[in-house]
């Protein structure tokens, strides 16, 4: 507490230097200020509540330099700032503050809410005190005394306010309106200044841009949500609140749209969607996958198959759910004349095989980007470098996800389907047949390595002999024939890495050869090599001992002591006297002793 104290010290000194650098007048860095102090002060991880408590600390060290009291500890005398009373930017700062409070708050409450819907009422009424208070700072920013910067950027602050409280009320137009001021303001001073300075401005429209294309979109413009998954992938992995907000936002689209779908087509049977979780689901199932094809890099990739798996999951448990409320779709239940499963059990296996497919296509990536960190020369020694074991475990869980995709319900009997199945699991089982020859490769074992590729070459002709009737199946599965070509090459460089291995074996001299029976204990002084020191029978020791002939130890039987005639000791032994009666009571009472 005491450091953290020590920070706001230090950054209120810097935000003074901040507020004085006009030379034409008062000014104040208002975008800069808020900034620096969202970031330092808890927005960084979202804490609104540590940020809200540095600006109620930061209100009462301003009000207290300034001896702008409200009343004393007994009484409480309101007082605002007037456009007179502004002859120092703290003055400014105080306003802003107050503004920055009461939009903590209501970003706090925003977050409780999901939890607890009511502390919306209570979100409205602080973002409408923050409104309030940005339109008191623009009013005294109009004095003559402050800059023409610090006068924009007021005014794009309370746009931003107000923006923000439409957007909240679902007041679309008037939301899209102070936003596009806002954004516009922002532009203009962005164009007027150096890039170096210009960049905050800019992060700023960024953060606004995703607000205007959803209130675009619900006026009307159906092409909105393409703008908003073209963000979406411009944020990159690194998620945070930009990425957050992305997501609400689409997700609320999607919501909107699921309204108009009621079923959906899967291998030749239609199947009703009345599920709203699995509605939005299966909505933006193409926006999800048409993003992961177009994502810029791995890193990308891999948080979007992420969030994918994650929506699906939830999904599938939402049916799930349904299952279990009626105990006759719980289980099977079979048509007489159709041979069918209820169709939310079959919507269930659709769900899960998009899981499941969803899974093998986010290990492929993995494995086609390790494959490639193979192939490339090692140069940092320190850095662990990929192995051929970690594509092992990859083409595993693929071959898993395979074999719960063929005991999908419903599709038992659908032979097309497990025809394609099994031709996919041969594919991904010559591959991770591949990858554990490249194993034992690296640790010379040249002969079950040649075993295992010639396995590789037979699922290989496999597959091909098989794919001819299912030429659609191979369009997303690893080109078989590339694979073939290299593990010829593979073979033949194995074969002459056998053959250098065994000519750098030395040769072993003839004499050390010389095969002897003595157990190593009795020859220690000699070198033979002898194979079985290394088999499971070594002969170390001999075991059991021979019998060795050692000293008897001797026994001593004392039998003359019975014979034996001692001396008297009589004159050596006291006599006791004859005392009497008077030596009885004395002994009695201890007088005689």
């Amino acid at each position: 507490m005491a450091a953290e104290k020590h920070n706001e010290v230090k950054m209120t000194s810097g935000d003074e230097n901040k507020e004085n650098s006009s030379d034409a007048g008062l000014g104040l860095e208002i975008l800069q200020i808020i900034k620096d102090s969202q970031q330092q002060h808890g927005l960084r991880h979202g804490d609104y509540q540590r940020y809200r408590g540095y600006c109620s600390r930061r209100l009462r060290r301003l009000r207290k330099t300034l001896g702008f009291k409200m009343g004393n500890r007994h009484k409480f005398t309101g007082k605002k700032v007037t456009v007179e009373m502004v002859s120092d930017n703290r003055y400014l700062l105080l306003v802003l503050m107050e503004a920055e409070r009461a939009w903590s708050y209501a970003m706090q409450l925003k977050q409780e809410a999901n939890t607890e819907p009511r502390k919306r009422f209570h979100l409205l009424s602080r973002l409408r005190k923050a409104a309030k208070h940005g339109e008191q700072l623009e009013r005294l920013c109009e004095s003559p005394r402050v800059d023409a910067k610090t006068k924009l950027e007021a005014q794009a602050y309370t746009a931003y306010l107000t923006g923000m409280v439409y957007f909240e009320l679902q007041q679309w137009k008037p939301a899209m309106e102070a936003f596009n001021k806002c954004k516009t303001i922002y532009e203009k001073l962005a164009s007027a200044f150096t890039e170096e300075q210009a960049v905050l401005y800019h992060q700023r429209v960024e953060e606004i841009s995703p607000n205007l294309r959803y209130c675009a979109y619900n006026i009307g413009d159906q092409n909105a949500i393409n703008d908003l998954m073209q963000m979406r992938l411009s944020a990159g992995g690194g998620g945070g609140m930009m990425a957050e907000k992305l997501e609400a936002l689409i997700t609320q689209t999607r919501a909107k749209q699921a309204a108009t779908m009621s079923e959906v087509e899967w291998r030749g049977r239609i199947v009703p969607v009345k599920i709203d979780k699995a509605r939005i689901f299966l909505l933006g199932l193409a926006d999800n996958e048409a993003a992961i094809a177009q994502a810029a890099n791995e890193e990308t990739k891999e948080r979007l198959y992420e969030s994918l798996l994650a929506e699906c999951r939830d999904t599938i448990q939402a049916v799930r759910e349904e299952l279990r409320i009626d105990v006759k779709q719980r289980e099977r239940t079979v048509d007489a004349d159709s041979g069918k499963v209820s169709n939310l059990q079959y919507l269930h296996s659709y769900l899960t095989y998009i899981k499941l497919w969803t899974v093998v296509k986010r290990n492929e990536s993995m494995a086609r980007v390790l494959q490639a960190k193979l192939k490339e020369p090692q140069t940092d020694e320190t850095k662990r470098s990929p192995r051929p074991q970690d594509l092992i475990r990859l083409y595993d869980i693929i071959l898993q996800s395979l074999a719960e995709l063929s005991a999908l319900q419903g599709l038992e009997e659908d032979h097309t389907f497990q025809k394609e199945v099994a031709l996919k699991t041969l594919v991904y089982k010559a591959y991770r047949c591949f990858f554990i020859a490249q194993s034992y490769v690296l640790v010379k074992k040249w002969s079950e390595a040649l075993v295992l590729y010639e396995r590789v070459l037979k699922y290989a002709r496999e597959v091909q002999s098989k794919a001819k009737s299912l030429t659609n199946s191979l369009k997303d599965l690893p080109d078989v024939q590339e694979l073939i070509a290299e593990v010829s090459a593979e073979k033949y460089s194995l074969q002459a890495a056998a053959i250098l291995d065994t000519e750098d074996v030395a040769e072993v001299p003839a004499q050390q050869q010389v095969k002897d029976n003595k157990p190593l204990s009795e020859r220690l002084e000699a070198f033979h090599l002898d194979p079985t020191l290394v088999g499971k029978q070594p002969n170390l020791v001999q075991f059991p001992p021979e019998f060795q002939p050692i000293p008897c130890k001797p026994l001593f039987f004392d039998l003359a002591l019975n014979h034996v005639a001692f001396p008297p000791l009589d004159d050596k032994v006291e006599q006791k006297g004859k005392g009497g009666l008077t030596g009885y009571i004395k002994g009695i009472f201890g007088f005689g002793s």
